[in-house]
């Protein structure tokens, strides 16, 4: 399954990328285990970030959110405007 990934703010940051398309192994059907899965591939900065919010196709979706086939997942620190 391919899926397109986003990062934004301090993950953008931190991993040295803003977007990435990834081929998703078997097994991986949610927000969730992509994050996890992403971890075990290197990107560690998902793993520390505080209150760490996602999207899927621009809408807010929790790690218990399914990923589907060509799926736009974005993942952002917690933003605050003024």
């Amino acid at each position: 399954m391919s899926v397109r990934v986003l990062y934004f703010a301090s993950l953008k940051e931190g991993l040295g990328l803003a977007a990435e398309s990834i081929e998703l192994p078997a097994g991986v059907a949610t927000v969730g285990a992509l994050r996890d899965w992403l971890v075990g591939q290197g990107r560690d900065k998902l793993a520390s970030a505080k209150n760490l919010r996602c999207a899927v196709n621009q809408d807010m979706a929790g790690l218990d959110a399914a990923v589907n086939e060509g799926d736009e997942i974005a993942f952002f620190p917690p933003v605050t405007g003024g």
